[in-house]
C-alpha cells in the first residue's frame, strides 16, 4: 500500500507521466471494449454472463448519467455534453497540478476520471451518443446500462474522496501533535 499512495517529493515529470499513462490506458480499454461490442452486438442484443446479475446488452445512451437529457435535441446534448467535458478536463487538470504532488492516489484518481470523460467524449463526438453495455442487476431490478469509462470514473471518484478523507484526517492529526 506504501507505493499506491506515496506521498511527499516526487520528480514531476514522473507524476505527469503516469498522470498520461493511466488516460491513456482507460481510454484504449473503454474504446477497445465498445469498438468490440459495436462489432460483436446488434443494439439492444444481450448475452446472460451470470444468471439473476450480470448481462452484456448493447444500448447506446443520448443522455447524460442514467439517461438524463435524453429528451432535449441532439445538437443541444452535444454540445452541452462536449462542453460539459471540456470544462471537466480543464478542472482535472488543474487539480493535478495541485495536489498530484500531494499523495499519487491524487493522480490515479484523477486520471481515472479524466480517462473516463475523455472515453465518452470520444463516443459522443463518433456516435452521437454513448455506447453502454454493462447491465448489472438483480431480479428484475436493473442498475443502468454503464461502460469501461464509467465505471473509471465512478473507481476515480471513489479514490479521490477516500484520499481527501484520509488527507483531512492526517492533517488533523499532524496539528494536533505540533499543538502538544
Amino acid at each position: 500500500m506504501q507505493s499506491l499512495c506515496r506521498r511527499g517529493p516526487q520528480p514531476y515529470r514522473l507524476i505527469v507521466s503516469r498522470f498520461f499513462a493511466l488516460i491513456l490506458l482507460v481510454v484504449v480499454c473503454d474504446q477497445a471494449s465498445k469498438l468490440w461490442i459495436l462489432q460483436n452486438y446488434e443494439l439492444y442484443d444481450s448475452t446472460v454472463i451470470i444468471p439473476g446479475l450480470f448481462n452484456l446488452t448493447f444500448l447506446r445512451n443520448t443522455g447524460a448519467a442514467f439517461g438524463m437529457f435524453a429528451g432535449h435535441p441532439s445538437w443541444w446534448r452535444q454540445l452541452f455534453f462536449i462542453g460539459v467535458a471540456a470544462i471537466a478536463l480543464v478542472v482535472i487538470l488543474m487539480f493535478q497540478r495541485k495536489l498530484g504532488r500531494q499523495n499519487s492516489l491524487y493522480t490515479t484518481s484523477l486520471a481515472l476520471i479524466g480517462g473516463g470523460a475523455v472515453g465518452n467524449l470520444i463516443d459522443r463526438v463518433l456516435y452521437g451518443s454513448v455506447v453502454d453495455f454493462l447491465d448489472v442487476y438483480i431480479g428484475s431490478h436493473h442498475w443502468p446500462a454503464f461502460n469501461v469509462a464509467d465505471s473509471a470514473i465512478s473507481v476515480g471518484v471513489g479514490i479521490f474522496l477516500i484520499t481527501q478523507f484520509l488527507e483531512d484526517r492526517r492533517e488533523k492529526r499532524d496539528q494536533a501533535t505540533l499543538k502538544e
